[in-house]
């Protein structure tokens, strides 16, 4: 039964897309986007463009993933370099950072759009987004940029499975969220703290850990990672000291909660309350 609500979900998504003939998507190369773009590309053929928006906050591996994803589903793609560290906001790393980063992405590819005579720009907002701290979601809101997954019903596991079906390698990708994401509320956000973070987190994935996130609090990096990957971290424990301590870290620590979703906006209304 679960799967037949699930395929009237993908045959609703695909006529949705059909009335709008010609769009223009926000293509991180993430598992929903990379979904969303098949889905379009199959239904709308040559009438897709994928706009990815790079800044210091993107990772360069989801970068040229998006990139290979794109070439790979012979799909037009542009790719676009904002500097968002020069939004006041986001520098300062505000409750308000994520609304202001969404706005500036899709506003710029929505202007990207209007050159190429597109009228619907799409964004791969599932479901389970309208359930967690996401402000960024008020500005596509105020942008009038159109999210076909959330109109459906779609959830994350659904989008997984459905990928998985139409033979997408993206199925069990671990969810990816963008550098800013590791950083305390109120603690700036600078392209060399960003780069950091990204070093440190590289390093971990090479030694096989797949989902970990670098938490900066200034000289400490507090690493989280699955409690079965625990013992890779602790076995290599040397060396990873010796590198994070090589890119700037002072201390280093393995947070034994294990990894954690959106961990420091659980604190926003803590944040908010010291902030007013």
């Amino acid at each position: 039964m679960k799967q037949e609500k699930t395929l009237i979900k993908y045959k609703k998504l695909q006529k949705n897309l059909k009335k709008m003939k010609k769009v223009a998507i926000g293509f991180s190369g993430g598992i929903d986007s990379s979904f969303l773009l098949k889905v379009a590309s199959d239904t709308l053929n040559d009438n897709v463009l994928a706009i990815t928006v790079t800044s210091p906050a993107h990772t360069q591996k989801g970068i040229n993933n998006a990139k290979k994803i794109a070439k790979n589903f012979n799909v037009k793609h542009k790719v676009v370099k904002l500097d968002l560290t020069q939004i006041k906001c986001f520098k300062n790393n505000t409750s308000k950072r994520c609304y202001h980063c969404k706005k500036k992405i899709f506003s710029t590819i929505k202007r990207i759009a209007r050159k190429n005579n597109i009228k619907y720009v799409i964004d791969a907002s599932n479901i389970d987004d309208l359930s967690d701290y996401r402000p960024g979601m008020k500005a596509l809101k105020e942008l009038k940029i159109i999210s076909p997954l959330v109109e459906v019903g779609l959830t994350k596991k659904e989008i997984r499975e459905l990928s998985k079906q139409i033979g997408l390698d993206t199925w069990d990708k671990p969810s990816e969220t963008c550098l800013a994401t590791r950083f305390p509320y109120g603690v700036k956000i600078k392209k060399s703290r960003l780069e950091q973070v990204e070093k440190a987190e590289s390093y971990i994935h090479l030694l096989g850990i797949n989902i970990v996130r670098v938490r900066y609090h200034n000289e400490t990096a507090r690493i989280e990672a699955k409690k079965e990957d625990f013992n890779i971290i602790l076995k290599n424990h040397d060396k990873i000291i010796r590198y994070f301590k090589e890119i700037g870290f002072k201390y280093i620590t393995l947070d034994l909660n294990g990894y954690q979703s959106g961990v420091f906006d659980k604190e926003i209304k803590k944040y908010e309350k010291n902030t007013k």
